[in-house]
């Protein structure tokens, strides 16, 4: 299949697009800022002291100041998920923009560290420059108190100083546990160092109270570079020749080497006189304008999540099945969510602080209040829950009854938040491929289009379930049969096109039990042919637009991200939506 561009557009284009216009406003801020500083009058003597170092230190800082505004937006997940879920954003292209808040929110923090490099290193120079540069006449300006200083600028300037070292140290420790590697060997790592971010702003605020750097404020009175003839003679200072042939009765003896005149104040023989010396004033901190709104809206949304997830649920029942995998099902008073959402976990007896997200299996509809999860147990925090709700964790399944729910400890659940999955019943077509655990997110799908299909614009459903084990496909096999039957008695057993793939087995293996001959005869041995299926979905959907949703490893989405980005001859079209282990 050749690259379709109209396809690539859909799935790749619009990301792109914004990825480059938000490459393109860093870059601009920075040379807008670095121009300010480079030209600015009011920057004159502060530029002939620190010289580039000033531009660059106070360019990057304000490329940090917007992506340090911004960087908490994409984790604000009520708001987010009530821009899809309410509907205020109409176009489907838009809503899956807004998925992308991961992808938005790591950039924002590489731009972060990128730019904290240069912003600390053109400090280093400005630290030896205003050493070097040392100049009695304007001790205001000059952050060294003596000529040959270095480290009173870094360590007697305290809080801009100290609070700068320390920042960069929350930000090392919070960029390395941010890695794939460290995420996936150990997550409580990155959690518990991504919580740094608090300590980060607080100190944020605090670093640009200093008012180490200083621009003038008597532009009028004292022209930069302006002469101060009664401040010459005083001082007895050696006059440049260039004011000896405009003020000859100011001329005093002649030095070996001229002082330096700026050129725009000496032309067609003019020369500006200035009244007064100069007048230095710290800067405003800008960073109290940049990061207090976006951090108080995340500081309100954390509240309001804590004040909905006060009240502990009641666990209706606890089942532990094959391969390591439990299922919890509960009830929460009010609680209402929508196919494809996920929740947030908190058990304060596993961990005071550990909390983690899982997707809805079940949600809550109208003729029941029950809704679930699945999770699979494969760290710490998951071993000591699922041992906290199984009194014998060596058996296959137990369901605990409702009036031995004191047993279970108390657990909290903050949520629903938004997830890709939620457009897949707006397709007309929709293709879902899971693999494992990464069934979770189509579990719920399944299960609302058993309570009732019509209501949705998806009218065929292609489910690609891809394990390792015979075993794992018990998880939901009672749920796929009964969809399965569901649909035959309503005459649409092509309503969903159910494959499953066993991909390490010795020979034919069956699901056990009779109930499942439906699911049997869909279980297939090995990996999928995905450029083949593909192109069997494509002719038998022609000219329609397929949403492609994939939860599973990351080898599996990049063939169907490839593919769904090829061009076919049949003009289908494939939209793809993704949600990774990572």
């Amino acid at each position: 299949m050749a690259l379709s561009w109209r396809s690539w557009l859909a799935n790749e284009g619009s990301k792109h697009l914004f990825l480059f216009s938000w490459l393109s406003l860093n870059v601009w801020l920075f040379w807008k800022t670095f121009l300010l500083y480079y030209q600015g009058l009011q920057y004159y003597y502060l530029h002939q002291m620190l010289g580039l170092g000033l531009c660059v230190s106070r360019a990057s800082a304000s490329v940090l100041n917007l992506n340090c505004c911004l960087v908490l937006l994409p984790m604000c997940r009520v708001l987010l998920a009530f821009l899809r879920g309410s509907q205020k954003v109409a176009s489907k292209k838009t809503r899956r923009l807004l998925d992308k808040s991961k992808t938005f929110h790591v950039t924002c923090g590489v731009t972060i560290c990128i730019f904290s490099v240069l912003h600390v290193a053109a400090h280093l120079v400005n630290a030896l420059n205003f050493s070097e540069n040392y100049n009695e006449d304007f001790l205001a300006l000059n952050a060294a108190n003596y000529r040959g200083e270095v480290s009173h600028y870094l360590t007697s300037v305290l809080v801009p100083g100290l609070t700068g070292v320390i920042m960069v140290l929350v930000l090392f420790l919070m960029c390395t546990a941010s890695t794939y590697a460290i995420r996936v060997s150990n997550y409580d790592i990155f959690w518990y160092t991504h919580n740094l971010f608090f300590v980060f702003y607080m100190l944020l605020m605090l670093h640009v109270s200093g008012g180490v750097l200083k621009y003038q404020t008597n532009l009028e009175e004292h022209p930069p570079g302006c002469f101060n003839p009664n401040k010459t003679l005083q001082e007895n200072v050696t006059v440049p020749k260039a004011f000896e042939e405009l003020f000859p009765g100011y001329t005093t003896e002649s030095s070996p080497e001229d002082l330096p005149v700026p050129e725009p104040f000496v032309q067609n023989n003019f020369m500006r006189i200035c009244s007064e010396g100069p007048k230095f004033q710290s800067h405003f901190p800008e960073t109290w304008f940049w990061i207090s709104g976006p951090l108080c809206l995340y500081c309100m949304e954390r509240l309001y999540r804590y004040i909905r997830s006060n009240k502990p649920v009641t666990i209706t029942s606890v089942i532990s099945h094959p391969s390591n995998v439990l299922e919890v099902r509960m009830m929460k008073d009010d609680f209402e969510a929508r196919p494809g959402q996920y929740v947030i976990l908190h058990c304060p007896r596993v961990s005071a602080l550990e909390s983690h997200p899982f997707t809805l299996t079940m949600c809550p509809t109208d003729t029941k209040a029950t809704f679930g999860v699945h999770l699979k147990v494969v760290g710490d925090w998951t071993e000591r829950f699922r041992d906290l709700l199984l009194l014998h964790s060596n058996q296959d399944t137990e369901i605990l009854p409702i009036f031995q729910q004191r047993r279970y400890p108390k657990l909290y659940v903050d949520g629903p938040f938004g997830s890709p999955f939620e457009e897949s019943l707006n397709y007309e077509v929709s293709l879902c491929v899971a693999g494992g655990i990464g069934v979770t997110p189509f579990a719920s799908i399944l299960n609302t289009l058993l309570d009732g299909w019509r209501c949705y614009k998806l009218r065929r459903l292609y489910f690609i379930w891809v394990c390792r084990d015979i075993e794992s496909f018990r998880w939901f096999a009672d749920l796929l049969c009964m969809l399965h039957n569901k649909l035959w008695q309503e005459n649409r057993p092509d309503y969903v096109n159910i494959q499953l793939y066993l991909s390490q087995a010795d020979g034919m293996q069956k699901i056990i039990g009779e109930n499942y001959q439906a699911l049997n005869s869909r279980l297939l041995i090995g990996r999928p042919q995905w450029k083949l299926l593909f192109g069997e979905i494509a002719k038998c959907n022609r000219r329609k637009t397929i949403g492609v949703f994939c939860c599973g490893p990351n080898k599996i989405s990049k063939i169907l991200h490839k593919l769904s980005n090829s061009s076919n001859s049949y003009g289908t079209r494939f939209e793809y939506n993704k949600e990774s282990f990572s």
